[in-house]
């Protein structure tokens, strides 16, 4: 059963919560769909598995999140009852997962948060999750610091309270950004969970549990009480723009009940149609990492429409903090609303018209009204001066002093308006305007990516007997000169100050954390090619030539590599390792036999 918390935020009950992953695990799962199987079969699925460890992968825990008259916001159930929250922990979700008094959102409401994981929590460095995000394309890694919570909030009139109002919500707490995927899973669970209370939640639990493990790039059956998902996630090899479950929804499959094209996209016309003139604005202040309120009337249309912004820049990862749903409540909010120092780079989504005070020193306020249903069209907002946003009640608009680095592409604007004359599925809309953010973000990264790749040290400079050569050094104004002749006007009709946009991105946390992973990237590929290069020599020639001090040294040298390939994951083919193993065993073979001993129990080889 359900683990009933016993005070407002009070410690939850503790356990060890392995976040590990269930590889091999699909015959398991279609079983519990119904799909018949040999019990041999379905016993081989689940073998080597602990209890939980098919759940972990996907989930940290489900919160049932109530109203009590005399405590406020109470956690009053976490599952599996071990999951362990900290006391800051579960006040933030505590907080999250109820819209602000003001929002009035009668019925059921789904929306989405982000909050900081407390410092201190132990991480599990070899958990099977951070070898499948190695796969995953930058932008869906996931971050070490940072839990998601998927809410199903439902607000209904109930005589028979106190309130006069029944108010709960049903939060998944995961490490994985899969936006889209959970919100469709808690609309499958939580209306009968609502219903039917905690033995409801146990059993969705323990199909969650038999879920085959979330490796990029297969097609996965996911079993959710009566229902078959059937989904794929993104690898870091597909191409950008481009989705493998359209091939997938042609192959007959009488077992799925839902088919999910995507996994962690929004609606991303739907965001953006209030103020769709300004998308190229906004795309560069979210490229250029500025600090970024959208000030909307509801959580959904807030969280959506932050990560919508975090969306737009994709393939590029955004390497700032962002907020889907940001209270005063939040244990970030001093740090982030403080006067005493410049706004941070940060996304923020609100509801709270306190905000509008509180937030009136930061330089770029988006305010959107409700978010109209597909086929209904908002008024387009204003671009307006900061100083016109006085009172609460302002009307919707962006409220800048920006001036964009390249001018407005018109095409776009008649294309999406066609659209919208035509009354073109928001879908087909969103496919558009995502494909525009793609090729803007490819025409502006390409010249980045080409310039970084002449940083590599040629092949012929690698020596097996010499450590791997360094990367030259990123010179901005080296750079700036490679634009005059392959710039993005090679891919991209748009004019303007594409140099002053360069400028100011290579200041942003963006280019930081765009060049760590590639400088990454390449270091590890270096030592690969150091790898190969090792392998290819005659190391048996080489320790005829040398003493036997030296030979041991080498040998520490290669076991000390092959460690290194594995820990880091370095891109070394399978071959390559196999061909080290054998030569660092040949060595030691020709020693003497008391070192051969000494060495043999040194290390792995």
């Amino acid at each position: 059963m359900a683990l009933p918390g016993p005070e407002v935020f009070g410690p939850g009950s503790r356990g060890s919560l392995d976040e590990a992953g269930a590889e091999g695990r699909e015959a398991a799962a279609l079983a519990a769909a119904g799909v018949a199987l040999e019990d041999e079969e379905e016993d081989d699925g689940r073998r080597g598995l602990l209890r939980w460890d098919g759940f972990s992968a996907w989930l940290h825990c489900v919160c049932v999140v109530g109203f009590d008259l005399e405590l406020g916001q109470a956690v009053e159930v976490i599952y599996p009852q071990h999951s362990k929250l900290t006391d800051k922990e579960k006040t933030n979700i505590c907080y999250l997962s109820f819209p602000d008094s003001n929002s009035g959102c009668l019925g059921d409401t789904q929306f989405c948060f982000r909050f900081r994981q407390s410092s201190g929590r132990r991480v599990s460095l070899h958990c099977l999750l951070d070898e499948f995000d190695k796969d995953l394309p930058v932008y869906l890694k996931k971050d070490p610091a940072y839990f998601y919570g998927y809410v199903y909030f439902r607000q209904v009139r109930d005589k028979t309270l106190k309130r006069g109002y029944f108010q709960k919500s049903l939060v998944l707490i995961s490490k994985l950004p899969y936006i889209h995927f959970f919100h469709t899973v808690l609309k499958q669970i939580a209306p009968e969970y609502f219903e039917k209370n905690e033995p409801y939640l146990e059993a969705a639990c323990n199909d969650v549990d038999r879920w085959p493990a979330p490796v990029p790039g297969k097609t996965l059956h996911l079993p959710i009480m009566g229902l078959v998902m059937k989904v794929r996630i993104p690898t870091c090899h597909d191409k950008p723009g481009t989705t493998q479950m359209a091939q997938l929804t042609q192959q007959a499959d009488t077992h799925t009940s839902i088919i999910l094209p995507t996994v962690h996209e929004v609606d991303l016309f739907r965001c953006f149609c209030p103020v769709f003139l300004h998308s190229q604005m906004l795309w560069e202040l979210v490229l250029l990492g500025e600090p970024l309120v959208v000030m909307a009337p509801s959580p959904s249309e807030s969280s959506e429409t932050v990560l919508a912004l975090v969306n737009c820049i994709s393939p590029l990862k955004y390497f700032s903090d962002f907020r889907p749903y940001f209270t005063i409540h939040d244990s970030e909010f001093k740090e982030y609303t403080t006067r005493t120092q410049a706004p941070p780079s940060v996304i923020l989504g609100v509801t709270n018209p306190f905000f509008a005070k509180t937030l009136q020193h930061w330089p770029h306020i988006i305010r959107i009204g409700d978010l109209k249903p597909a086929g209904e069209i908002p008024k387009q907002v204003k671009v307006k001066k900061l100083k016109s946003l006085k009172t609460l009640d302002s009307k919707p608009g962006v409220y800048t002093s920006y001036k964009p680095y390249l001018n407005r592409d018109e095409e776009i604007i008649k294309q999406l308006q066609k659209g919208i004359q035509q009354k073109r599925p928001s879908e087909a809309q969103s496919v558009i305007l995502r494909r525009y953010f793609l090729e803007l973000t490819q025409s502006f990264i390409i010249p980045l990516e080409r310039y970084v790749a002449s940083l590599m040290p040629l092949q012929k400079s690698i020596s097996p007997w010499k450590s791997p050569p360094q990367l030259r050094q990123f010179l901005p104004e080296e750079f700036m000169k490679t634009l005059e002749k392959t710039g993005p006007q090679l891919t991209s009709g748009i004019k303007g100050d594409w140099i002053g946009l360069y400028r100011q991105f290579l200041k942003s946390p963006n280019f930081d954390g765009w060049f760590k992973t590639r400088r990454k990237e390449m270091t590890q590929k270096l030592e690969a090619l150091h790898l190969e290069a090792l392998c290819e020599e005659d190391l048996l020639l080489w320790i005829q030539k040398h003493t036997e001090v030296e030979t041991v040294d080498l040998v520490l040298k290669l076991k000390n590599k092959l460690l290194q390939a594995d820990r880091e994951n370095l891109p070394v083919k399978p071959d390559t390792v196999e061909k080290l193993r054998t030569h660092i065993d040949a060595i030691i073979l020709a020693l003497p036999e008391d070192l051969q001993g000494i060495l043999l129990k040194t290390g792995m080889t």
